[in-house]
C-alpha cells in the first residue's frame, strides 16, 4: 500500500468524532526548504510507545529529523524527504500495534 493511502487510512481510523476535533494531524512546508509532519497521538494507541529520535543529513538537501514531545510525532525533512518522514511513522506504528 502506498504511504499516502497508509496515512489517510491510519488519521480515519483515530476519526471518533471527538479525536479530530481535538488533536488530528498536519503537513507543511518549512522554510529551509522542507517539510514539517506533526501527528498527535492524545488518545491513540501509539501515545504511551517508546521513539527513539532520529536525525539524519546526508547532504544539505537530504536529510530528516524525527521526535516525540508533547504526545505529537514530529518529522522535518528536506524537499524530497515528506514520503520518507511518512514512513518512518508508519514503520513505528506497524510494528508495535496490530493494525
Amino acid at each position: 500500500m502506498d504511504i499516502l493511502t497508509w496515512v489517510q487510512q491510519w488519521y480515519s481510523s483515530q476519526c471518533d468524532g471527538e479525536w479530530e476535533q481535538e488533536y488530528g494531524m498536519g503537513i507543511s512546508t518549512i522554510g529551509n526548504p522542507g517539510w514539517m509532519v506533526d501527528i498527535n497521538l492524545a488518545d491513540t494507541e501509539m501515545e504511551e510507545i517508546p521513539f527513539e529520535k532520529l536525525d539524519i543529513e546526508r547532504t544539505e538537501n537530504d536529510w530528516y529529523q524525527c521526535w516525540i514531545e508533547d504526545e505529537v510525532f514530529h518529522g522535518a525533512g528536506g524537499v524530497s524527504n515528506l514520503s520518507e518522514v511518512l514512513e518512518i511513522f508508519r514503520d513505528w506504528v506497524t510494528k508495535n500495534t496490530t493494525e
